[in-house]
């Protein structure tokens, strides 16, 4: 472009209408433009005078507020809510002092009362004098960005509580805060099912303090009632504007508390196969419930529902759990009772048929048959005391209250019994007896574990058992390692080997046999009882060391002697080794396959190999069913010597 100093010739001044015509024309291109550039432009925009009158919108606008620019041409759109109206002052100033606003936070209603988060946006605009004229805003509608943002926030926060809290009633007020937070309410609700009687309940309700949740908590009502009802049978969710035009709304909750319930959004907790309870939130603080809430209720619910179900799941256990041990305390309690108020009078009666069967001898009444019924009666009254003394074991503790008493009255009566006992008779030792009897039957038996020689014990047990079941026909095949010690208290051992051979020759039928072997390993000795009999059934097998499991029947053992096939015991031989493991540190465990030629408990064996016609041979037998009872010792300490067997 050149410059100079000279006014231009006549000829060469332009046609001063043409160029107004060409300015004309650009104006209304550049308006086309704008106005295209607004129409299609998605967030909405707002133009509006120095008095805040509409000037124009554009339709991004009437989409998302839903006036159109007809409704509000030269008015006042008042859509700020009014709590934030001081907020907006301050935007207001802060546009004309800068005069331009940026990424300004704020809220705003649309036309229908929904409230949504926008981002403005803004200028002054000015006239050909170059005076402020109004001011243009564009508000980007960030609502549904920032709920989700807000949600996925509140759902972190949730899934980092989840494996902290094991408790339903720790986990749920925590779930219910977040929920009143996330939709910005009056009050939120957790109603779980109670599906036994088909009602809900209110499990938590975060509403004001804790004195009004109180009386939510108080309240159960019908499963089909009220906008929870409905939600939870159909498990569709419900969002009722009005609580007050609504037909099914349960206002019962209202008069029974301090809650007004103006809207109510309720939406299910959902499980794969089942509705478990609702979520509700009541009286939305600013604007009205929509369906951004219901999607972000949704996920929430969905989210926490397996966790709910899992935690309650787990608290029932644990109130089982405390419920059974309450109940075995009791069952202790009572049975350790029993077995103490058995076992005095059963000692007398035993002492008694003693006492009686001297007394028929002496008055030359012996008889064969009268014998016979003495010996049975004997029998059954010790295995009365057995199983007294086997309960005591199992329960690891003893109630010595009658052996207290009775060395009190012993003791008083000591001087007086001895003389009429030295005028009476010619045993002065009968007082001591008394004394040891007493001991014996009533007193605490101290036991200390000792260095044990276990090859000479178990070649010396089996050699004092035998005589009680040589009328048994079974062999018994022995391998056993020389200088195997072992520590463990003499008594326990007893115990343990007799109840192990007992139970191995009850349930091996005549001709069979039993293998005896104990190893001797590097750290341990290992005693291996495998009897080729009947063997147990899995569900028996499973129960052996949980509880008792049932012998045959009681008039089976009552009419049969310790030793015979079938006597059946009481049953608690292993369970009482079992215990008697933990407490003296060996380690036992059972392998047992059963007869198939029997495989259930109701399956009866005849008793004996040469009866049984499956089986051709002794080795069909030993093929088929067994049971095998490992027992693992622990080295004795160093330094102690171990106590021969004489």
């Amino acid at each position: 472009m050149e410059f100079t100093d000279k006014a231009p010739a006549p000829n060469k001044i332009k046609n001063p209408e043409k160029k107004t015509l060409e300015l004309y024309q650009e104006s209304r291109l550049a308006q086309e433009q704008l106005s295209t550039l607004l129409k299609f432009l998605p967030d909405p925009v707002f133009a509006f005078t120095p008095d805040n009158k509409v000037d124009y919108i554009n339709p991004a606008f009437e989409r998302v507020f839903g006036w159109t620019l007809k409704e509000v041409k030269g008015k006042n759109i008042n859509f700020i809510p009014h709590h934030l109206i001081p907020q907006a002052k301050k935007g207001m100033k802060q546009l004309f002092e800068n005069l331009t606003v940026h990424d300004f936070e704020t809220q705003r209603y649309t036309k229908d009362g929904r409230i949504l988060d926008i981002l403005i946006n803004g200028a002054i605009m000015y006239d050909d004098q170059n005076q402020p004229a109004g001011q243009v805003l564009i508000l980007r509608d960030m609502t549904v960005e920032k709920r989700m943002a807000k949600s996925n926030k509140i759902m972190f926060r949730i899934s980092k509580a989840l494996h902290q809290y094991q408790q339903l009633g720790d986990l749920i007020p925590l779930i219910n805060r977040e929920i009143q937070d996330l939709i910005s309410v009056e009050g939120a609700f957790i109603l779980l099912a109670d599906e036994s009687t088909d009602e809900l309940y209110f499990f938590s309700a975060q509403y004001r303090n804790r004195e009004s949740e109180k009386k939510f908590k108080k309240i159960r009502f019908s499963a089909s009632k009220g906008v929870s009802g409905r939600v939870y049978k159909t498990g569709t969710p419900l969002l009722i504007p009005d609580a007050s035009q609504c037909s099914f709304f349960l206002r019962r909750v209202d008069d029974e508390t301090d809650l007004t319930t103006r809207g109510i959004l309720s939406v299910p907790i959902k499980l794969k196969d089942r509705t478990i309870g609702v979520v509700s939130v009541v009286n939305k603080n600013h604007g009205d419930f929509d369906t951004t809430d219901i999607e972000l209720l949704s996920i929430v619910t969905a989210s926490i529902a397996l966790p709910i179900e899992n935690t309650r799941i787990h608290e029932e256990l644990r109130l089982s759990y405390e419920e059974l041990k309450t109940l075995n305390r009791a069952k202790d309690r009572v049975i350790n009772h029993l077995a103490h108020e058995i076992k005095t009078p059963v000692s007398v009666l035993g002492a008694s048929m003693k006492l009686l069967s001297k007394k028929l001898t002496a008055l030359g009444l012996e008889n064969p048959s009268l014998e016979k019924i003495f010996n049975r009666g004997q029998r059954n009254l010790n295995r009365i005391l057995d199983i007294q003394y086997e309960v005591e074991d199992l329960l690891r503790k003893k109630n010595f209250k009658a052996h207290n008493l009775l060395n009190k009255l012993f003791e008083a009566c000591k001087d007086e019994l001895s003389v009429l006992v030295e005028n009476e008779t010619d045993n002065p030792d009968i007082v001591t007896r008394v004394h040891d009897a007493i001991e014996s039957i009533f007193g605490p038996k101290k036991i200390h574990s000792r260095s044990l020689l276990l090859d000479e014990y178990l070649t010396k047990k089996i050699e004092e058992l035998r005589p009680e079941f040589n009328h048994r026909h079974c062999l018994l095949n022995t391998k056993i390692a020389k200088g195997v010690t072992v520590y463990i208290p003499p008594e326990i051992l007893d115990t343990l080997i007799t109840g192990i051979l007992r139970n191995a020759i009850e349930y091996t039928p005549d001709r069979g046999k039993i293998d005896i072997v104990l190893n001797a390993a590097k750290n341990c000795a290992e005693l291996i009882v495998t009897d080729h009999g009947i063997g147990f059934t899995r569900e028996k097998l499973h129960l052996v060391f949980e509880n008792y499991f049932t012998p045959p029947t009681s008039l089976e053992y009552s009419t049969k002697r310790a030793y015979d096939f079938n006597a059946g015991g009481r049953g608690f031989d292993l369970l009482r080794i079992k215990l008697f493991s933990e407490q003296y540190h060996f380690q036992i465990r059972i392998n047992s396959d059963r007869c198939p030629v029997i495989p259930t408990d109701e399956d009866i064996c005849p008793g004996d190999i040469n009866l049984c016609s499956a089986c051709k041979t002794p080795n069909d037998c030993f093929n088929s069913g067994r049971t095998a009872i490992h027992i693992k010792f622990l080295s004795p300490p160093p330094n102690q010597t171990p106590l021969r067997i004489l």
